[in-house]
Parts: structure tokens; C-alpha cells; sequence
């Protein structure tokens, strides 16, 4: 296969951490430290018999930055040695993934089942998109193991699940579900992002195919946007590359350099956000006015002990419900004064945001009835701030709401 498709650098005998730092790096002849930026849209050949060979793929080398980047390329070969996948495809978005990992194995009359719990949009490309296409859709609690049995049948395809769900932070037990697929030939897609790829590992828990918005917490400054699709190389070679090659949706160069500096403090970042999250958590549990408080750790998660046994932390997001519905909901945001809204999430700032009116707006009052998704519910993405200023913050817009 043409270089771009295939991983470029790897050093498998170093640990995780040392992989975020250094993993998947090409120096140039330079020598530079930090891994260089090829922003060029094209490249060019010595002859046009190189040029052939290139299009043929007997020659390994870059043709188009639609089709591949060296840039690109070290954030994907990182990816790879992170996830403990054996290839890998960056996109221009979290969504571009959920979208292509989808609709590049998927045809008129194939059968998916999804969990209920879903982002607005993977939900959309779920439940509106594929139908459109002739694809039959079916929707389950994803937490109720017999849903999923009465669901998965032969000729179902894939599966698609977020655990952590958002924004209610759903776990899903995935070597359960998977097996279910696996014995009628289909694969499980996971959207990783809530858990990381620091704190939980599907691929190793059974999953075939895994996508994040390394928007999130892979670059977890708020700079650039980026996704990315993890799995075998028979997946990603013989159907995901042909359909991104063709369907354009590339990630820039300069976005995978930043993404590239985000994976070096990624491990850090993601246990400071573990650590001021599980604070916040136990804080907001002690706080009148607030109910329902929502984080894997709590023992009081639905899931929570199946969190410890897939996860090997709780993640960066709390859900919980303030008393008084939306009105007094909108005031708790409304005078925060550290915390901001945002439907971000995974920042080194705190970011809150309304789900029933922002990223779940499209759902029918009922759907979000049933997803726990009332008007009162807000989700706090908790940042890197020192936690005592976190709750200081969410101590005084209590009050004053």
C-alpha cells in the first residue's frame, strides 16, 4: 500500500507515556526536535515514472494531502501506538470519523443497531442519515444486555455506541456487546471520547473500530479541530481509505501538528482532569439544590462498577440536576464566573453547558425523557483549574440562583 496508509515510525518496546511524547516521529534531514509541519497541498516526483508507480502503489510515497500528509501521518502513527491499533486514518472532525467509520462499510439494506444514548449529531447521522440510504436502523438502551440480544441478528453490520454516553454518562459493557456482534459477523464502533484513550481501551475490551473528536482532550486547548478512526488494517485499508480518499474529509497539517503537541501532555492532563472531577462530583453530591449528581466514580452511577472494571479512571465529565427546572438552571449558568458555557468539552477550561436546549435540542421532549435529559440537567466538563476556585465557583451561582 502507498505510504500514506501504512504506519510510518514506531518504537513498540516504549510505555505509554513515552509513546505520547515521542511515538510515530520523523525527523527530517534537519534533525529538528519538534516534528516538522508539511503544509503543502501536493508533492512532486523525480519522473513521471515515479509519479506512475505512486498512483499503482508499488512506490511508497505521498501523492495529495487528501490523501496523506507526513504531519498527518505522525499524529495517525501515535494514535496507532496509543490505542494499540495496527492502522489509522485522521479526519477533519470528530463527526467526519463517527460519519466515515459508518458510511464506508454500510449499504441499502444492511442492519444497524445503536445505543439510544448518543451526541446530537452521531445521533442524527444515526437515526436520520443512514435511513435515508436504505439502511435499517435499531435503537436500545445500551446498558440492557437483552435489548442488545433481541437486536443483533444476522445481517446486521455494525453497532455504534459512546461509553461514557453523553451527556448522561451511560456505561456500556463493551466485551459483552461485542461478543453479541462477533457471532453474527458484525463489528462494534466506539466513540471513546468521554473515556480517553488514556482510561479506557476498546480495542482490547473486544470493540473492532474506534473513533474520537481529538478536539476533546487530544488537543484539550480549544485550538483545533481533528478526529480520528482506529482499527484493523483490512478495515482501514481495503474500505476506509477508499472512502475518505474520495469523499475529502482531510485533516489539515498544521490541525495534526497541534493535535501531535496535545498527545505529549495528554496523560497528564487527563489525571489532573480525573482528579479535580472526582472532587467536584463528591462536592456537588453535598450541595442543596443540586440532584442527580452523574460520574462513574460516584458509587451511586448506575454502572459504577462496571466503570472500574472497562475504565481505568472516571473521565472529566459531571452531570447533575439543579432544583427549579430550566429557569433556575439558565440562572446557575448564567452567574458563573470561572466555568463557562460552552458545548465543548475535554478543555483545560471549564466549560458548562445545558444539554436540553444546546447539544440534545433536536430530541422530542419525550426522547430526552427517556435518555434522563430533563431541564434541569447541566454538564460540567471540569477543567484544570485548581478544583477548591471549581467549587468556590459553583458554590456561589448555587446560591445565587
Amino acid at each position: 500500500m502507498p505510504n500514506e496508509t501504512k504506519q510510518r515510525s514506531t518504537k513498540p518496546a516504549w510505555r505509554a507515556q513515552t509513546q505520547l511524547v515521542h511515538g510515530g516521529g520523523v525527523r527530517s534531514h534537519h534533525g529538528e526536535t519538534s516534528e516538522a509541519l508539511y503544509l503543502t497541498s501536493g508533492y512532486v516526483y523525480d519522473n513521471a515514472e515515479t509519479a506512475e508507480a505512486r498512483f499503482k502503489g508499488t512506490d511508497d510515497g505521498f501523492i495529495y494531502s487528501r490523501y496523506g500528509n507526513p504531519t498527518v501521518g505522525m499524529f495517525e502513527d501515535r494514535m496507532i501506538l496509543l490505542e494499540g491499533a495496527k492502522a489509522a486514518r485522521a479526519t477533519s472532525s470528530g463527526m467526519a470519523a463517527v460519519n466515515a467509520a459508518l458510511m464506508c462499510q454500510l449499504k441499502a439494506g444492511d442492519h444497524v443497531v445503536a445505543a439510544r444514548a448518543l451526541f446530537g449529531s452521531c445521533l442524527y447521522i444515526i437515526d436520520q442519515i443512514l435511513p435515508r440510504f436504505g439502511v435499517q436502523v435499531t435503537l436500545v438502551d445500551g446498558a440492557d444486555l437483552d435489548q442488545w440480544r433481541r437486536a443483533v441478528r444476522g445481517g446486521t453490520v455494525c453497532a455504534f455506541i459512546e461509553t461514557p454516553s453523553n451527556p448522561g454518562l451511560e456505561i456500556i459493557d463493551v466485551r459483552a456487546v461485542a461478543d453479541l456482534l462477533h457471532a453474527v459477523g458484525a463489528k462494534l464502533i466506539v466513540d471513546n471520547v468521554f473515556a480517553t484513550p488514556i482510561l479506557q481501551k476498546p480495542l482490547k475490551l473486544g470493540a473492532d473500530i474506534v473513533v474520537y473528536s481529538a478536539t476533546k482532550h487530544i488537543d484539550g486547548q480549544g485550538r483545533a479541530m481533528g478526529g480520528i478512526v482506529l482499527a484493523d488494517a483490512a478495515f482501514v485499508n481495503d474500505k476506509l481509505v477508499p472512502y475518505l480518499r474520495h469523499t475529502g474529509p482531510s485533516l489539515s497539517p498544521f490541525n495534526a501538528w497541534v493535535l501531535l503537541k496535545g498527545l505529549e501532555t495528554l496523560d497528564l492532563r487527563v489525571a489532573r482532569h480525573c482528579d479535580n472531577a472526582t472532587q467536584v462530583a463528591h462536592f456537588l453530591d453535598r450541595q442543596s439544590g443540586v440532584a442527580n449528581v452523574r460520574f462513574p466514580a460516584l458509587a451511586s452511577h448506575p454502572q459504577h462498577n462496571l466503570a472500574r472494571t472497562q475504565m481505568s479512571g472516571p473521565g472529566s465529565v459531571v452531570t447533575f440536576e439543579v432544583d427549579g427546572g430550566k429557569e433556575r438552571a439558565f440562572r446557575f449558568l448564567n452567574r458563573l464566573r470561572l466555568a463557562r458555557i460552552s458545548n465543548n468539552l475535554g478543555d483545560a477550561k471549564s466549560l458548562v453547558t445545558h444539554p436540553a436546549t444546546t447539544t440534545h435540542q433536536r430530541l422530542t421532549p419525550e426522547q430526552r425523557a427517556h435518555l434522563g435529559i430533563s431541564d434541569r440537567m447541566v454538564r460540567l466538563s471540569v477543567g484544570l483549574e485548581d478544583v477548591e476556585d471549581i467549587k468556590d465557583d459553583l458554590a456561589q451561582a448555587l446560591a445565587a440562583a
